[in-house]
């Protein structure tokens, strides 16, 4: 569903939208609302995967969170983060570092190169 914005169309418009970019997956969160005018969270995961022609295409996967939700899913999810900053094995720790750190300099070669794609809405993709 491509969303424009407009309430007048039918189509569910986003309220407010971050992007996170890391490496070959870009997160996008985006608030909208339902036709009651309740707020809720969908979160997605979309990665670029090539097939063996060189074409490409979006692997895409969506998660929609309602407010009834939102602190059990906040708790819970801090909870597992904590978990594994406290229990993550020190050389994991280390590589995961370095591949946050190629990830920057991807992003940093793309906006080099004018690869930038923060104008590309995800429902462009």
């Amino acid at each position: 569903m491509e969303t424009t914005g407009y309430k007048d169309d039918n189509r569910v418009p986003e309220i407010f939208s971050k992007t996170i970019r890391a490496g070959k997956r870009t997160y996008f969160f985006d608030v909208k609302s339902t036709r009651n005018n309740e707020y809720y969270l969908t979160i997605t995961e979309s990665k670029k995967k090539f097939a063996d022609d060189g074409n490409f295409r979006y692997e895409k996967h969506k998660l929609f969170l309602y407010p009834e939700d939102f602190d059990k899913f906040s708790d819970t999810f801090s909870e597992v983060i904590d978990y594994i900053n406290e229990n993550q094995p020190a050389e994991m720790l280390s590589e995961n570092k370095e591949s946050e750190e190629d990830s920057k300099k991807v992003n940093i070669e793309q906006e080099a190169s004018g690869e930038n794609y923060s104008g590309i809405e995800f429902e462009d993709i």
